[in-house]
């Protein structure tokens, strides 16, 4: 036998051997992919994917996986509430202003009404006041007069000194007294004319004083009683 006669063969490595390198596989080319689709589309799912990648081209229908990217045309549902939230809270935060701005008004007009009634309260006040002493000194003038009477008849040894600590007083409070001298000048605005007689002088003027008269913190209170020369 051939076999025996040269010995056993070595038994063969499944793979080649070294010293005959194996031959590479044959390969085959992938098709082309149809026209419109891209090397993706067409590795991804073979030629039935390429195929319907070239059917939605032709259509024009956008290609893609679940994962593509969005058309920025298409409005987002979330950033118009978002618009909405915001436009609400600029037109809350507006009115809020106006409401501020009204509060603010009608505090103000409401303070500026209140100083008025102090001061309109506090003048009513004092005049009310000044009417109240004003009355109570016209109620004195008859007690200074029934004085001055008394002097002038003798009694100013026990009357002089009391007649003048009222007047003195009555003068730190505001009165002030109207006794024109004989010769001064008539003047119907303080004087009262109850009496005349003649004169060589063309213009009125006083001949004698009969009573005095008085004001009252510059208000007239009575004139004086006089005489007329002229």
């Amino acid at each position: 036998m051939a076999d025996d006669a040269f010995g056993a063969r070595p038994p063969q490595a499944d793979g080649p051997s070294p010293q005959q390198p194996a031959s590479a596989a044959p390969h085959d080319p992938a098709p082309a992919a149809p026209p419109g689709t891209t090397a993706g589309s067409a590795g991804a799912g073979g030629p039935a994917a390429a195929s319907a990648s070239a059917a939605s081209a032709s259509a024009g229908v956008p290609t893609g996986g679940a994962g593509g990217s969005a058309d920025p045309d298409d409005d987002d549902p979330v950033d118009a509430e978002v618009l909405a939230a915001e436009e609400a809270v600029e037109n809350d935060l507006a009115a809020l202003q106006r409401e501020r701005d009204d509060y603010l008004d009608a505090l103000r007009r409401l303070q500026a009404d209140f100083e008025n009634f102090k001061k309109r309260t506090l003048k009513q006040q004092t005049e009310h006041l000044e009417r109240a002493a004003q009355h109570l000194v016209e109620k004195l003038l008859p007690v200074l007069d029934a004085a001055d009477m008394a002097i002038a008849h003798g009694g100013g040894e026990v009357l002089a000194p009391v007649a003048g600590l009222l007047m003195d007083l009555l003068i730190r409070e505001g009165l002030d007294g109207i006794d024109p001298k004989p010769g001064e000048p008539f003047d119907p605005t303080v004087h009262e004319a109850v009496a005349h007689e003649p004169g060589d002088s063309a213009h009125q003027e006083i001949a004698d004083l009969l009573r005095p008269g008085y004001r009252w913190k510059g208000a007239l209170l009575r004139p004086a009683m006089v005489k007329v020369r002229g």
